[in-house]
């Protein structure tokens, strides 16, 4: 999952911060400290699930809320300092860079990492790094079309299976209005993905980015642009929150979103009726999302380090992902977990689990976060009509080569 800044709050993020992120509290084996980067809507039922571990656990347990575009910067500062959390829900993409930094503990060997058979494959891979394991997962995630069934009906279309389609109902859904384009660099990556591209090949450890598949699949987005099929925001930081308010308010009839925004969709007017929001595979290829979601890890030096392994398998059983999902409509890692009637009977988690299914795996590397940062900028001059898409992705395997990936080859 990759929220943005607007998604995330954090009621009394300074002091609870300060306090850990400093040392302000001496060291407890048997407490632990966790620091929850999940959103707004989604952080007081965290919170009581951790309430519940705490009490069926021999241990105590502090819930210290952190904005989710702060934790990692926030986390890597404190843990170099001995300090911080001994407990972090962490992205997906964060795992290879805190392993290979030394900040967060191997778990090879331990219950953790060796009691996965019930585990989802790609969740699991992120939790591996160099071959050890050093993370446990807790939520998967994939994008897909939202779309507003009582505008597609209207209209007399169906939800589009391909990027054409998507072309050829635009005008009967009000023409840009069909289709937000999110300008970030994450949304970008469903396009890059469905005509094969990829921004590196690991095996290979070559820089793809430019390929005559991802320069194809980024230049549908400026296609569907160009014909009036979509819209976007030119103003990037403010792309996502306007996104969402086209989309609530219902002038906009299809964006592409992840789980975690479906709590903030069916709390506005457009989808007071949860039934009205449609949950479609993202047109074009058979798997256009990047795997997402969140870990949990422990940091190296933790004083409280057989407490934090009882509290994440309590916080990832499958009690506990059953009760996240039915409540909140996040997916759970575990195969059983989709098993509890509650979960079965969620309409979200129901509509997203093929989908997660079929996700694109992800570069499990260190350098996964500086492979998507320049990349919003190399998509934002695309979208903008700055850059023609090869020009901008050259550009952008070009600063791969020199700043990121220097021993990768070129194509």
């Amino acid at each position: 999952m990759r929220p943005e800044a607007t998604v995330i709050a954090a009621l009394g993020l300074v002091g609870s911060l300060t306090l850990a992120g400093c040392g302000g509290a001496e060291s407890n084996a048997n407490e632990v400290v966790y620091w929850d980067t999940s959103g707004s809507a989604e952080s007081e039922v965290f919170r009581q699930v951790a309430a519940e571990c705490e009490k069926s656990g021999d241990y105590d347990v502090r819930v210290e809320t952190v904005s989710f575009d702060q934790a990692l910067n926030n986390y890597k500062t404190a843990a170099q300092g001995g300090q911080g959390p001994d407990v972090l829900r962490a992205d997906v993409g964060w795992i290879s860079q805190l392993a290979e930094a030394g900040l967060i503990q191997d778990l090879s060997g331990t219950p953790l990492a060796t009691d996965t058979a019930d585990y989802l494959p790609k969740p699991l891979e992120s939790t591996k790094y160099q071959g050890k394991t050093y993370a446990v997962p807790q939520v998967t995630d994939s994008m897909a079309l939202f779309y507003n069934k009582r505008k597609l009906a209207e209209a007399g279309v169906e939800p589009p299976e391909s990027w054409e389609d998507v072309k050829r109902i635009a005008p009967k859904l009000g023409g840009e209005n069909a289709l937000f384009i999110n300008n970030d660099e994450y949304y970008a990556l469903p396009f890059l993905y469905t005509h094969g591209g990829d921004l590196v090949d690991t095996e290979a450890k070559a820089i793809t980015v430019n390929s005559p598949e991802s320069v194809r699949g980024i230049r549908i987005a400026k296609e569907l642009l160009d014909a009036g099929a979509a819209r976007t925001a030119l103003d990037q930081p403010n792309s996502y929150s306007s996104m969402k308010t086209a989309f609530t308010s219902g002038e906009v009839a299809m964006v592409i979103d992840g789980p975690w925004a479906v709590p903030e969709y069916t709390g506005s007017a457009a989808f007071s009726d949860p039934k009205n929001l449609g949950i479609a595979p993202i047109p074009g290829s058979a798997t256009p999302s990047p795997v997402g979601g969140h870990d949990y890890v422990i940091r190296q030096g933790s004083d409280a380090t057989e407490a934090s392994q009882q509290f994440i398998r309590c916080m990832s059983s499958t009690r506990s992902q059953a009760r996240i999902a039915a409540e909140l409509g996040l997916l759970p890692t575990r195969s059983s977990a989709y098993e509890d009637p509650d979960v079965a009977d969620n309409p979200i988690v129901q509509a997203f689990k093929p989908l997660a299914a079929a996700t694109h795996s992800r570069a499990w590397i260190p350098e996964n976060n500086e492979l998507l940062e320049p990349l919003q900028t190399a998509y934002a001059d695309i979208l903008a009509g700055r850059q023609d898409p090869q020009q901008a992705l050259d550009g952008l395997a070009d600063k791969y080569k020199s700043t990121v990936l220097p021993d990768y080859a070129k194509r």
